[in-house]
């Protein structure tokens, strides 16, 4: 789960890392207000589940709160599209107006899993404020790493050896260290699988001060973080997939036109490669779970129909914990009156079989019957055709 920029930094300020001064603004009115409070030079930062934003105009100086302001209506309502969100974009709703900082060097800071290292890794970088993926690809020279042991965690040292690394003077060393040693404890404390600041800057006056930050939590601990999870903003997900995280539900918006229903993961991913190899493509990642009862099964395959992509329907449902007449009678009750027409493809296996079919063949659907995958690849190339 990720968290804004706001959020992240309101995190990190807790475990005594400094940020600027700023506030959150959810109109242009309450950003001048915001501003004038900082008296003085701030940046109006759009808050979106997304980097790149200062290239694509998320990110503006303002001079005086008049400025900010204009900032603010500018960016407010509007949709950012940033090399991280596509050609749709995503919805700004709310930014962060912060003073201006007078910036002496940018460092970049972040921790990470490593699977590699099998466990966790701290990097930074003296080329902070620049797109460190670009800076890993061209310059991997730059990127420092400290594998930390998990039983000690990660100690001062290691930032000490990092920051001298990076070419700081001692005299900053043992500053910067104490920075990489809360963000571990941020890291280890919420259960994230990703912590970034870039840039972490230093200032003309020698403070370390974390100038943006991306705090991602791992969904597996959320159930730890009751206020985290509070905090995810639904907003910034296709409506599809809002409606099908909201509900606890795998949804996976993608390209295709084949509306796929399938249950376990594993399952989900090969059929999705089987419809790929055959030159049709999915519509979606769907995986309504092994313990599925009808409703939550209605409520997926009602996300599934209002995809206006979806042309025809894959079910393919192995019933072990699921049972194939739950499944079907979970499907069948998506499809309200006045449900546009769709064609489906259903290929069952396993508990209560005989049940489930029965239930579709009196359900007066346009419903083709496969006994295998590759039988139900093959109707799904003949629906093709056909339409």
């Amino acid at each position: 789960m990720k968290l804004h920029e706001y959020q992240s930094k309101a995190l990190l300020s807790m475990y005594g890392m400094l940020v600027p001064r700023g506030g959150l603004a959810a109109t242009p009115q309450e950003a001048r207000q915001v501003a004038e409070r900082l008296a003085g030079p701030c940046v109006v930062k759009a808050q979106v589940y997304a980097g790149g934003r200062a290239r694509a105009g998320g990110i503006r100086m303002a001079g005086a709160p008049q400025e900010a302001e204009q900032h603010a209506t500018a960016l407010l309502g509007s949709r950012l599209v940033t090399s991280q969100t596509g050609p749709e974009g995503v919805p700004v709703h709310r930014v962060l107006v912060e003073e201006a900082l007078e910036v002496e060097r940018e460092l970049y800071l972040g921790i990470v899993i490593d699977g590699g290292a099998e466990s966790v890794v701290v990097m930074a970088s003296r080329a902070g404020g620049t797109d460190i993926e670009a800076v890993a690809r061209e310059h991997p020279e730059l990127i420092l790493r400290q594998v930390v042991d998990p039983v000690v965690g990660f100690q001062a040292f290691q930032g000490r050896r990092l920051a001298i690394d990076m070419g700081l003077p001692a005299s900053l060393a043992r500053s910067l260290a104490a920075q990489m040693v809360a963000l571990y404890e941020v890291f280890i404390a919420k259960d994230c699988s990703l912590a970034e600041i870039n840039p972490l800057v230093i200032t003309r006056d020698g403070r370390i001060v974390a100038l943006d930050a991306k705090l991602n939590v791992d969904d597996d601990a959320l159930f730890r973080h009751e206020d985290l999870a509070a905090l995810r903003d639904w907003s910034q997900f296709d409506p599809l997939e809002a409606r099908a995280g909201q509900a606890g539900i795998a949804y996976v918006k993608l390209d295709g036109d084949v509306g796929c229903l399938m249950n376990g993961a594993g399952m989900a991913m090969a059929t999705m490669d089987a419809i790929q190899a055959s030159g049709l493509s999915p519509a979606n990642f769907l995986d309504v779970g092994g313990a599925a009862d009808p409703n939550r099964v209605a409520t997926a395959m009602g996300i599934l129909l209002e995809d206006p992509a979806v042309k025809r329907v894959l079910v393919n449902v192995f019933g072990g914990i699921a049972r194939c007449d739950d499944i079907a009678r979970g499907i069948l009750q998506a499809f309200q009156p006045g449900q546009r027409a769709i064609p489906m493809v259903v290929r069952l296996l396993g508990a209560n079989l005989q049940e489930g079919l029965a239930l579709f063949r009196a359900s007066g659907l346009n419903v083709t019957f496969a006994a295998s995958l590759l039988d139900a690849i093959q109707a799904l190339r003949e629906l093709s055709n056909a339409q």
